[in-house]
């Protein structure tokens, strides 16, 4: 449905598929009682969650193993006036098991930085929203 206002809601299954397309998005979690956003590559699993790779080590990982975190991607053609944007909302959490990190290992998303303690952490796609933008005259 395209509204008067330009955009048009996207469904679960159409957001999870242009998920696929984008390289990064962002994860938005609470740190030290404040927001914060981080940039990061990731993968969809076969569950739909999303998937990212970071050090054991990391801020990220304490501040968001265990609880909800929201998760963005986008692509947008400013010239068009045209794009999209979908949000992930779940718990986050490290994946601690041998043979789950093991397959991701093989299937997950790689780091973009060399890494000797990577861990995988895994957003589960409880809520997913979406929308694109249909281009507005300008």
């Amino acid at each position: 449905m395209i509204h008067s206002d330009g955009f048009r809601a996207l469904d679960r299954q159409e957001c999870l598929r242009l998920l696929t397309k984008a390289p990064v998005g962002r994860v938005v979690y609470t740190r030290q009682a404040l927001p914060a956003v981080l940039p990061v590559n990731f993968s969809l699993d076969t569950d739909s969650a999303v998937v990212l790779r970071t050090s054991a080590v990391s801020d990220l990982v304490r501040a968001i193993d265990g609880v909800v975190v929201a998760f963005e991607a986008d692509d947008f053609h400013a010239e068009r006036r045209a794009g999209w944007s979908v949000v992930v909302t779940g718990r986050a959490a490290v994946v601690t098991d041998p043979a789950e990190h093991e397959r991701l290992l093989r299937t997950g998303p790689g780091s973009w930085l060399p890494m000797h303690d990577g861990v995988f952490v895994r957003i589960d796609a409880e809520m997913v929203t979406g929308r694109e933008l249909t281009g507005v005259p300008g």
